[in-house]
């Protein structure tokens, strides 16, 4: 497995999460995106789309399983990667740059303080391990 991104943030239903300001980049982990293998499908939010914190967000499929994405945060969906369309393949190539999901402009910055940092993420990951 590589080395998680510290400057992320992690759901334990292994979304990560960049935050920009009141903007919040989601993804899913490098481990998540291993774990289903190939993917042959992205559905992601409509722009403009109002969503609350854990909300279900969209839906990654791979040939072995079909996942749900959700949204760590509160706000309005402001951008998606309209590359994976036609490039589902870029999540598992690079799921922490151009495999980026969804983009949320939040209204909430108090619920950051629920999210996991990578040292807490990896402390998950092992123990799931065991």
């Amino acid at each position: 497995m590589s080395e998680l991104p510290a400057e992320l943030k992690y759901l334990s239903s292994h979304e990560w999460v960049r935050v920009e300001g009141d903007v919040a980049t989601i993804g899913i982990s490098d481990h998540a995106q291993e774990a289903m293998g190939d993917l042959v499908y992205v559905e992601l939010p409509d722009v403009g789309a109002d969503l609350h914190a854990n909300d279900e967000a969209g839906v990654v499929e791979s040939v072995k399983a079909a996942s749900d994405i959700y949204t760590p945060v509160s706000g309005t969906v402001f951008a998606v990667n309209e590359n994976l369309e036609d490039a589902p393949e870029l999540v598992n190539q690079d799921p922490y740059h151009d495999g980026w999901l969804f983009q949320i402009k939040f209204s909430d910055p108090a619920e950051l303080s629920d999210i996991l940092s990578a040292a807490d993420y990896q402390a998950q990951l092992d123990a799931e391990e065991d």
